[in-house]
């Protein structure tokens, strides 16, 4: 009864969906979220292709639709009707635009900006939810090209201690490993941020995904799998090929099948079957989990292994004119940059310039400063004298004033004294006496009162050389203040104009004449100068790439010596434990496909069955 009254309601939403002309669509980017209302017989392109035009996308062969069923994920067929599919039944329809298919070579391949930036989010996102092992020095490495490209160049001004704290930079596997607060990551990472200078944001990005594309399970899709002889596997699907990994190391595989190896892959229920290209090879088969699943790795297998033959072949005619606009918008930002960092070293120029103008204004000012104080101190000092002197003069007026009465009063008694000389020899030669030594003591008298009044005249012409000397030290201020006071000198602080920008060539000029994205110059016929040229190229690209190589594993390197002694061995994970191990034995991602698939096909599909 139940079960009938449940196919009742569903045939009944879906009548009223086939009435309806309309449904809604959400779309979940790395960014943002999109609502789109469709019509009911739109095909999964018809919406893809919308929601790429919204986003200005034109590499659209990496992108899909993905959805939650049960407890897979799907991908949106462009072939068959959206309503048609196992997608929602509830509206909105939620669907996530996300990278279906990773390219071998981030800076090779991702042309537009805006395939980079989602390329950069969805990598990110990976890395710090430990879908992406990542080992802490290179965390920590990209964690300041994030930084940058979030940022910009680093300032010190700006960016102070703390501002990363609101970021989540790191995944918590790493912050639980070692012994180190927040600060002291933030420290390290900020280290880094500051070395990155003069990049723009989608360098940074570019610089992000060269380091996260090395890494073991960058862009590998894993399935649980089983072979003939019922071990328990996992088969990962990438842009190289097909790999098989046992169920608890992801990072290396024990066998790898490249694309170029495979001829055909099918399946049959819940057997999947690879046939190799080489005829005399046995197919080799396993078994998954359920049949959804099998359609989902038919479906990366069929496009990855399309996108790995489409790159070993000249690239069509839009990929071309992608690739020249892109070039020249590269070009003319290049160009603008330049231009913004020859105006920003004016700008900074003339900033200098009108601080060491400011300097020495403020140092002359001091300076006059100075003199005025000095001058101030010097009127003072003389003003002084010249009171004592005046003070010592009065006061020698005084004395010779008294002196010269003194001198009157002996004269007076002189005559007395004479007068009585009259009355008595014996008086007179007494008074005599008296009157010698009167007249010896007036002499004295005298002649202190004219020495006196000479050392008053003096000390007058002293004070006459002391007025001279305040009004000289008054003429001297007021001449140093009136300097003060007066324009400062001439200085030529005034904003420089910029200068109207020359005329630049079109970027068109800019190119060398024989460039062309012809076919028939990008066929395979060299002569033998293009061959001897392009081998330079090469061997040129071979050694900047070794020494890119070499400055970043040197930086990595640098990180891990840093933050060793500072980590707690019992908390490493079992993939940080083989990661370890394979860096003791010098093994990457790269070294390990590359010796694998030294090996013949027939000796690896023997193995395989072996596991």
């Amino acid at each position: 009864m139940a079960s009938a009254i449940a196919a009742k309601l569903i045939a009944l939403s879906t009548l009223r969906r086939k009435q309806a002309k309309n449904f809604t669509v959400r779309i979940c980017t790395m960014e943002s979220d999109l609502e789109f209302s469709c019509e009911v017989k739109w095909k999964g392109k018809d919406l893809f292709d919308l929601v790429c035009r919204t986003l200005g996308l034109r590499e659209t062969w990496f992108f899909g639709l993905q959805y939650e069923i049960k407890d897979t994920v799907a991908w949106l067929k462009m072939d068959k009707k959206v309503l048609d599919q196992e997608v929602p039944k509830e509206e909105p329809i939620i669907l996530h635009f996300l990278a279906k298919f990773y390219p071998e070579d981030a800076e090779e391949e991702l042309v537009q900006d805006a395939t980079q930036h989602l390329f950069f989010l969805q990598v990110r996102n990976k890395i710090l939810e430990e879908e992406i092992h990542c080992p802490p020095e290179a965390s920590v490495l990209l964690a300041s090209y994030a930084v940058h490209a979030k940022y910009g160049d680093y300032d010190a001004k700006l960016h102070k201690p703390g501002f990363l704290s609101q970021e989540e930079l790191l995944p918590k596997r790493v912050f639980n490993l070692y012994q180190m607060t927040a600060e002291m990551w933030e420290e390290r990472i900020t280290a880094c941020y500051a070395e990155h200078r003069g990049r723009t944001r989608d360098e940074a990005e570019m610089e992000y995904l060269k380091i996260a594309q090395d890494l073991d399970m960058y862009g590998v899709n894993y399935f649980f799998i089983r072979n003939k002889k019922g071990t328990d596997l996992l088969l990962g699907v990438d842009a190289l090929g097909l790999h098989i990994y046992e169920p608890d190391n992801r990072l290396t595989p024990k066998c790898s099948f490249p694309w170029n190896e495979i001829r055909n892959i099918s399946y049959s229920e819940k057997e999947f079957a690879i046939k190799p290209l080489y005829k005399k090879t046995n197919v080799f088969k396993f078994n998954s989990s359920r049949l959804r699943v099998n359609k989902l790795i038919l479906q990366l297998c069929i496009g990855n292994h399309d996108l790995f033959v489409r790159r070993r072949r000249v690239d069509c005619l839009e990929v071309q004119q992608m690739k020249a606009q892109a070039k020249e918008e590269r070009a003319r930002k290049q160009l603008e940059r330049q231009r913004m960092e020859r105006e920003k070293q004016r700008e900074k120029h003339l900033r200098e310039e009108a601080e060491r103008a400011r300097d020495d204004l403020e140092r002359r000012l001091r300076q006059l400063k100075e003199e005025a104080d000095m001058a101030n101190e010097a009127l003072m000092r003389s003003e002084q004298t010249a009171d004592l002197l005046a003070e010592k003069a009065q006061i020698a007026e005084e004395e010779a004033q008294l002196l010269a009465q003194k001198a009157a009063e002996a004269g007076l008694e002189t005559q007395r004294i004479k007068v009585r000389a009259l009355r008595g020899q014996e008086e007179r030669r007494a008074m005599e006496q008296k009157m010698l030594e009167a007249e010896m003591l007036a002499l004295k008298m005298a002649e202190e009162s004219e020495r006196r009044a000479k050392e008053a005249e003096q000390l007058k012409q002293d004070l006459q050389e002391a007025r001279e000397s305040e009004r000289r030290a008054k003429n001297k201020l007021l001449e140093i203040t009136s300097q003060a006071v007066g324009p400062p000198p001439a200085a030529d602080v005034r904003p420089a104009v910029l200068s109207s920008p020359q005329p630049q060539p079109p970027l068109a000029d800019l190119m060398p004449q024989d460039l062309s994205f012809s076919r028939e110059n990008l066929s395979f016929d060299f002569k033998d100068t293009d061959m001897k040229r392009l081998s330079m190229e090469i061997e040129k690209e071979k050694v900047e790439y070794m020494e890119k190589s070499k400055h970043l594993q040197e930086q990595l390197n640098e990180l891990k010596t840093e933050i060793e002694s500072l980590k707690l061995k019992e908390r490493e994970t079992p993939l940080d434990i083989l990661h370890n191990q394979n860096t003791e034995q010098g093994t990457s991602k790269h070294s390990n496909f590359k010796k694998l698939t030294l090996q013949s096909t027939k000796s690896r599909v023997a193995f395989f069955e072996e596991l």
